[in-house]
């Protein structure tokens, strides 16, 4: 009977969180993770900073961390050599299946489907310039690549996926990552949506830094009416064009487009709300968790994760200020038709982006209205950032 009270006794989370590891502080690091958990949950819930994604991601870091439950086996997909998915269906649980989801690519691709059928490319086509500030944003990713390379501790594959965090698409960021640089993926996946969620903190003073009064006050032309027929060739053309250009780029891409095109052609209503809502809604939770669940302790209380958080917080502020500062060269060459404030928004964080180039430029006149101007190279931004991805994976490394 003792016998039996002891082996229950040792088979408790409370037991395990102080013998599962020969790492003696391995408690202590476990609580360290519950401590960023609520920090995420408080993030969410509170603040209500990205919360369809910031809660998916903290609820499997909690999952990744508790004590004994061994809810999923990263060394299946973090080993050398190929995916042996046998072995996954043969020895994983529920989070390793769904993890194939992120591994094979799946996920961050239907997410850029529900993406494209909730975008509006309008403004972008009815001002095609914009496109050249959503390119030039994505300065930021190659000047973070750079950056983490130079710092001689991530490999060129590593600071790859870094770099993507300055495009502030987490989709994009998880696709690169999962490739090149699969034990990573946990702290730049974080790092991006973390971001993400905290650009009305980070935007607004470089903004305000790089812009004149008399800038922030210039009023846009209303943009011109785009029509149907415009709106339906401009996904096909862009997939063409991305294909020819940087095929690595179309499974994002493309799924973006076929997204799009679902919302704009008028006879797959159906199919353009089940792919903005049930079936993102149900990605995203199995994304959110699944990346989560990968940050357990061992791997994400690392210096390379402190390390990630500032790289990518250089990244994407350099992203912005590129966006920004491309604009202001743009305002100068049309004679002060384009307010700088909508290059900001060249990053493709739709549509928070381009709601702060319009809240920022609202504080210098209310009258002015500039969301529909930087919607555009707001929806570039997220064509530049999967192309730039494109690039990254296209390489021979």
């Amino acid at each position: 009977m003792w016998e039996s009270i002891l082996n229950f006794l040792e088979s408790t989370g409370i037991v395990r969180l102080f013998t599962s590891s020969e790492d003696p502080w391995m408690w202590l690091k476990t609580l360290a993770m519950y401590a960023i958990v609520c920090g995420l949950v408080y993030l969410a819930v509170v603040k209500q900073y990205e919360p369809l994604l910031l809660l998916p991601i903290a609820f499997g870091m909690l999952l990744a961390n508790l004590p004994g439950a061994n809810l999923i086996d990263t060394e299946l997909f973090l080993s050398d050599g190929p995916l042996d998915i046998v072995k996954v269906v043969q020895q994983g649980s529920l989070l390793d299946f769904l993890y194939l989801g992120v591994k094979l690519g799946i996920f961050p691709a239907l997410i850029f489907m529900g993406v494209g059928a909730m975008t509006d490319f309008t403004a972008l086509i009815a001002n095609p310039k914009s496109l050249l500030i959503g390119a030039a944003a994505q300065i930021g990713v190659f000047l973070a690549f750079s950056g983490a390379v130079l710092s001689g501790v991530f490999s060129p594959q590593e600071a790859a996926a870094i770099g993507i965090i300055a495009g502030a698409d987490g989709p994009t960021a998880i696709q690169v990552t999962k490739e090149l640089a699969p034990a990573l993926l946990s702290s730049i996946a974080i790092a991006a949506y973390s971001y993400m969620a905290l650009i009305p903190m980070i935007q607004p003073p470089i903004m305000r830094a790089l812009t004149t009064k008399k800038e922030r006050l210039i009023k846009m032309t209303a943009l011109r009416r785009v029509s149907k027929a415009e709106r339906l060739i401009f996904p096909i053309l862009v997939t063409i064009v991305v294909a020819l250009i940087v095929p690595d780029a179309v499974m994002l891409v493309g799924f973006l487009m076929f997204g799009n095109i679902l919302n704009v052609c008028g006879v797959t209503d159906r199919l353009s709300k089940t792919a903005q809502n049930g079936l993102m809604n149900a990605i995203t939770i199995f994304l959110g968790v699944t990346v989560g669940a990968t940050a357990s302790a061992e791997n994400f209380l690392r210096i390379e994760t402190f390390l990630i958080i500032i790289l990518g917080f250089l990244a994407f502020a350099i992203a912005t200020a590129s966006g920004l500062l491309f604009a202001k060269l743009m305002c100068f060459v049309t004679g002060g038709k384009i307010n700088p404030l909508i290059g900001a928004a060249g990053v493709s964080a739709v549509p928070m982006a381009a709601r702060m180039a319009q809240k920022v430029g609202a504080e210098a006149d209310p009258t002015n209205f500039l969301l529909m101007h930087a919607m555009g190279p707001n929806v570039a931004g997220i064509i530049g950032s999967a192309v730039a991805a494109g690039v990254f994976l296209s390489w021979n490394w």
